[in-house]
């Protein structure tokens, strides 16, 4: 058998419309009070920040579109939020969390 072809990344971009696949799940653990992703094998504790991203990460909003959402409703500018946006996805994406 021949090698493995390397999984190729996923670069998150503004146009990116991210959303989690079928085999992860965000659930809220009332035992533990917080947010959980559950993944094959794996477990994430995300920042509150972090669900509410998630949250609107559906595969039909881009990026762009959930800054824009959370600029309005957290009163911050839109570039700023966009980058983090960007970056925590980029590192979910690159865990298998979220794709794109």
């Amino acid at each position: 058998m021949g090698e493995p072809t390397p999984r190729q990344r996923t670069v998150i971009v503004s146009d990116s419309k991210p959303v989690m696949p079928p085999y992860i799940k965000m659930r809220y653990d009332a035992g533990r009070n917080r947010w959980i992703i559950l993944a094959p094998e794996r477990l994430f504790d995300p920042d509150p920040i972090a669900v509410e991203v998630l949250k609107l990460c559906d595969g039909a909003r881009t990026v762009g579109d959930i800054a824009a959402h959370l600029s309005n409703e957290y009163n911050a500018p839109v570039q700023d939020i966009e980058v983090d946006i960007i970056a925590m996805l980029q590192d979910l994406s690159d865990k298998g969390v979220v794709k794109a």
